[in-house]
């Protein structure tokens, strides 16, 4: 079994972020299905995406809906910076802060995780 971590950092503009964010969702549904130990983080302009997948008419409700069970939260420092921490919240993903306000890659890593950053 792979322990892998992948940590969504693509904003929500543009055809390229959504390729992203698609494959990003898939691939967490590849590894959950194969019973491994994923976890999906938001960081980055990637924190913008936790509050529009939330959102039960956006088109990727239903993969962001079948992966949020391995969803490990959103960078609290990012969250903070995009203006993002209220949907967050709202939407029920906790905010990393395992290095100050930052989430940490490096506890990630040291706990045996593969990363994976989309």
């Amino acid at each position: 079994m792979s322990k892998t971590a992948i940590v969504i950092l693509a904003d929500t503009e543009g055809g390229e972020s959504l390729g992203r964010i698609v494959n990003a969702l898939t691939a967490a549904k590849e590894f959950k299905e194969a019973g491994d130990d994923v976890q999906v983080i938001f960081s980055g302009t990637g924190t913008r995406w936790v509050g529009l997948l939330a959102q039960p008419d956006h088109n990727l409700h239903g993969l962001y809906a079948e992966v949020k069970d391995v969803i490990a939260g959103a960078c609290g420092f990012c969250a903070g910076a995009f203006e993002v921490a209220d949907a967050v919240q709202a939407a029920g993903v906790c905010m990393l802060e395992d290095y100050g306000s930052n989430m940490s890659y490096r506890q990630l890593m040291s706990d045996g995780y593969q990363v994976l950053m989309f």
